[in-house]
């Protein structure tokens, strides 16, 4: 990361060289039925490139790792983008469709379109290369625990889909042999497949007749034969997230209960899970304060994780993937975190109904960087290369991102109209919380970084070490002589030491001096020769006094 104590020259080759030859993330903004792709940070001149120019749509999304950009037209149409020659490269028409989603690496899109009867096959796979369809199937209803209804695999290597009492794998280098596995599940009603990799599967089944709720983790490979590695059983369950961490080894468990029997909380109850594929740990986080939990988040390595929780003002805490606590951040009102893709630094943020107060840490360093604010922000996202820090406020919306409805008071929901209406804007920090750059909108619908993979981009501190400019401004000329010692005392008096700060002056002091300044045309800063007629009198005057009593003292 470029240090904030570089010299300008440092930071103006650094810039250079990270934007030309470095960098290669974009980000897309979306204002009503118009799409543009911005060039990312650093801008030059101070303001954003466009990439690709205004596209009508009512809507946008990447592929997971950015070669793909999806968009979903008016008239049922979706297009794909090649993101890095910016051109359309395949045009889907799908009639009614109500929800579009690319796979990770962007082979495939997945579309769900309004049934006309029960039985039709309204979820359709399109292989993306050749618009052909793939596979298909009927699903009543579209919801956020059945879509999409095809999970894959970050590497698209597995792909399943929840059924009617159990999990069914597919062959996704050929889609045409149908189901090739099913992993039986009683009851099911929500999975969730690893990512990176795709080697297990959770699978959540909700409480029934007196049985309680549980969460099992299945191998996915071999999957009619899988017995769970993992279980864990818990009462009073609404909904629940399931959480897989970088290199499938741990889940996090969101348990929320709309009713809080305790009556401590309007909002319900929610509790916090952590199980492991190796069975060593399959039980509850081990949170110092009481209250719901508002959010939980793993690091990109996979290694730690971080959790909100609390009755406001919210703690947070780290925790290693023994579920040992490893930092304590503090308490606020928080609500949302936000890892860097380094790991390095972490963003914690209270949004939706909070005022936006915003947090930097430098993990490594165990220490917070600074503390500002991005009001009424939807949208929170870090760069892929980990140096800046976008928020942005959109159109109004009473859903945050992971699901629940923020209810706000008939005044607060005024406010809220008001000021999204007039001040929606995207806002980019830098990864120390200082401003970078603010843009004001009539109407602003969506802003997303473009994904890239975080291996991508290397440490700028790497690049400042291998170019031997870290510390220009630390060398001194070697040998004793008299030339050092002019060269020395000619950089004394080029660079003069810095002056000492003023003195402290109260507000009615300074409005004191500033009235008398004007009326009078006196003052610190006032020039003898930009007096007023007046001021120049009345000065004549007073000198006269004085002169005249210093006569009368001199002859007494």
């Amino acid at each position: 990361m470029a240090s904030t104590d570089q010299s300008p020259a440092l930071e103006i080759l650094v810039s250079f060289y990270y934007y030309y030859y470095y960098y290669f993330a974009s980000i897309t903004v979306r204002t009503p039925e118009e799409l543009s792709i911005w060039t990312g940070p650093p801008f030059a001149n101070g303001q954003p490139g466009v990439k690709l120019e205004k596209v009508s749509c009512v809507n946008a999304k990447f592929s997971d790792d950015g070669s793909r950009l999806m968009v979903t037209k008016s008239n049922s149409v979706i297009s794909i983008y090649d993101c890095k020659s910016a051109k359309e490269i395949r045009s889907f028409e799908v009639p009614n469709v109500t929800s579009a989603i690319l796979s990770p690496c962007g082979t495939f899109l997945q579309t769900f379109q309004k049934p006309s009867t029960p039985q039709e096959k309204n979820v359709m796979l399109w292989k993306t290369e050749n618009g052909d369809p793939v596979y298909q199937h009927s699903q009543k209803n579209l919801t956020k625990t059945t879509w999409p209804a095809i999970q894959f695999s970050s590497n698209e290597a597995t792909a399943c889909r929840m059924a009617t009492n159990e999990v069914q794998f597919f062959d996704t280098r050929d889609f045409s042999k149908g189901i090739i596995d099913r992993l039986r599940v009683p009851g099911v009603s929500a999975i969730e497949l690893s990512s990176a990799p795709g080697s297990h599967v959770a699978a959540y089944v909700p409480e029934s007749k007196g049985i309680p709720a549980c969460v099992q983790i299945f191998p996915s490979g071999n999957a009619s034969q899988s017995q769970a590695v993992a279980r864990r059983s818990f009462f009073r369950c609404s909904t629940t997230q399931l959480k897989w961490n970088h290199g499938s080894t741990g889940l996090l468990v969101l348990v929320q209960s709309d009713v809080d029997k305790t009556n401590q909380s309007y909002y319900g109850e929610s509790k916090l899970f952590y199980l492991t594929i190796d069975g060593k740990h399959e039980g509850l986080v081990p949170l110092s304060k009481e209250g719901p939990v508002h959010d939980a988040q793993w690091s990109y390595s996979g290694l730690e994780f971080a959790v909100v929780y609390g009755f406001m003002p919210a703690k947070a805490t780290l925790f290693d993937k023994k579920c040992n606590p490893l930092l304590e951040l503090g308490t606020g009102p928080y609500n949302t975190i936000r890892w860097n893709p380094k790991g390095k630094f972490l963003c914690l943020a209270g949004f939706g109904n909070l005022p936006g107060d915003m947090v930097f840490w430098d993990y490594a360093d165990k220490k917070q960087l600074a503390a500002t604010k991005a009001e009424w922000s939807v949208t929170s996202e870090w760069s892929p290369d980990g140096r800046y820090f976008m928020t942005a406020t959109t159109a109004p919306r009473l859903q945050v991102d992971n699901g629940y409805v923020i209810y706000l008071t008939k005044k607060t929901f005024l406010t809220y109209l008001i000021f999204s209406l007039f001040f929606l804007r995207i806002k980019i920090f830098h990864y120390n919380g200082s401003l970078y750059f603010k843009k004001m909108f009539d109407k602003l619908f969506q802003a997303d970084w473009k994904p890239e993979p975080a291996d991508k981009f290397g440490d700028i501190t790497e690049l400042i070490k291998s170019l031997n400019l870290g510390k220009v401004e630390d060398k001194k000329p070697s040998g004793p002589g008299p030339k050092s010692s002019q060269a020395s005392n000619k950089l004394s008096s080029t660079n003069p030491p810095a002056q000492k700060p003023a003195a402290y002056r109260p507000p009615h002091a300074k409005n004191a001096a500033a009235v008398q300044a004007e009326l009078l045309g006196i003052g610190e800063s006032s020039p003898a020769g930009s007096m007023s007629k007046n001021a120049l009198r009345n000065k004549k005057k007073r000198e006269k006094q004085k002169e005249k009593k210093a006569a009368s003292d001199a002859s007494s």
